[in-house]
């Protein structure tokens, strides 16, 4: 068993994973989701199921928090029952975990409440770093993930074999807040791509031509890209396993452009690609994975014909 005692909270699709890959690795891993189901279904891979956020601060050393978003991370963060009050019982506490905390946040939330969530928690003896990721879930649990952090690089250097146990490559970005953005310029690349493929595949089965031997062309060129090699033939086929749900891409969209206007800067696809993920969260598809676009443009263009 390994010597740093990790907490880490949201065991959702990525969380989740995450915490069976430290699990697996060695690591003593304590857990908790506010639908303690998801956290209970970890214990048969040896995790500590806490009760509450306060509950896994008082007894680790990194906590790992992987949530919807800034307004989520506050709540565990600030709430009564929240990480900040752990901290008397940590000043008091066994040498083991005494004194600050350090909080790694893999969410993917607004750089500037990141920043300002960060300094907050100084106040509470907690050092944030932003940790954000690339790959999903599968990705999560080989430890091939691409991290970018965000922070004091003291305590990014001191828990450096984590984060090399949940990534095959990480980034050191800057301050607080930084990596976050980076994240979301990277998550604007996936949206388009999704957004750019399903059109492309619709132009093509309208035309009545084989839609896989526009990938299969596709895939040839300098343009593919691991969406379109991988999910591009499952889209085709109207298969949208989830990895990343489309209500979440949706949520990264706006958080993407609500840090433009933070910015003074326009970003005019990004908000067009807004509005288009919005339309399609309201349908039965919002839980689909996010390239389900393409099923919503063909149920948009179905429709429209069906009318004229």
């Amino acid at each position: 068993m390994k010597d740093t005692r990790i907490g880490l909270i949201g065991t959702g699709m990525m969380g989740g994973a995450i915490a069976r890959r430290l699990l697996a690795s060695g690591y003593r891993l304590t857990v908790y989701n506010r639908s303690r189901w998801k956290a209970e279904a970890l214990k048969g891979y040896g995790a500590i199921v806490a009760d509450t956020p306060m509950d896994v601060a008082r007894q680790v050393d990194l906590l790992i928090t992987v949530v919807k978003d800034e307004h989520a991370l506050e709540e565990v963060l600030f709430s009564g029952e929240g990480v900040v009050h752990a901290r008397s019982y940590r000043d008091e506490g066994s040498s083991k975990v005494k004194g600050w905390l350090t909080l790694a946040d893999v969410s993917t939330i607004n750089p500037f409440a990141s920043k300002s969530i960060a300094s907050r928690l100084v106040e509470h003896g907690i050092i944030m770093l932003d940790t954000p990721v690339m790959g999903g879930p599968q990705l999560a649990e080989q430890g091939n993930l691409v991290m970018m952090v965000g922070g004091s690089r003291e305590q990014f250097e001191r828990f450096i074999d984590v984060f090399n146990t949940m990534a095959g490559r990480i980034f050191y970005i800057g301050d607080n807040g930084s990596a976050h953005t980076m994240k979301l310029a990277l998550n604007l690349q996936i949206a388009m791509i999704a957004a750019a493929l399903s059109e492309g595949i619709l132009l093509v089965e309208r035309s009545r031509l084989d839609p896989m031997l526009f990938l299969e062309i596709l895939n040839s060129t300098y343009f593919k890209t691991g969406m379109s090699e991988r999910k591009g033939p499952r889209m085709v086929k109207g298969e949208y396993e989830k990895s990343f749900a489309l209500e979440m891409m949706l949520k990264d969209v706006k958080t993407i452009n609500d840090t433009a206007r933070t910015l003074n800067i326009s970003l005019p696809m990004a908000s067009m690609l807004e509005q288009c993920y919005r339309l399609a969260s309201k349908t039965e598809l919002a839980d689909k994975d996010y390239t389900a676009l393409l099923e919503f443009l063909r149920i948009v263009n179905r429709d429209e014909r069906k009318g004229s």
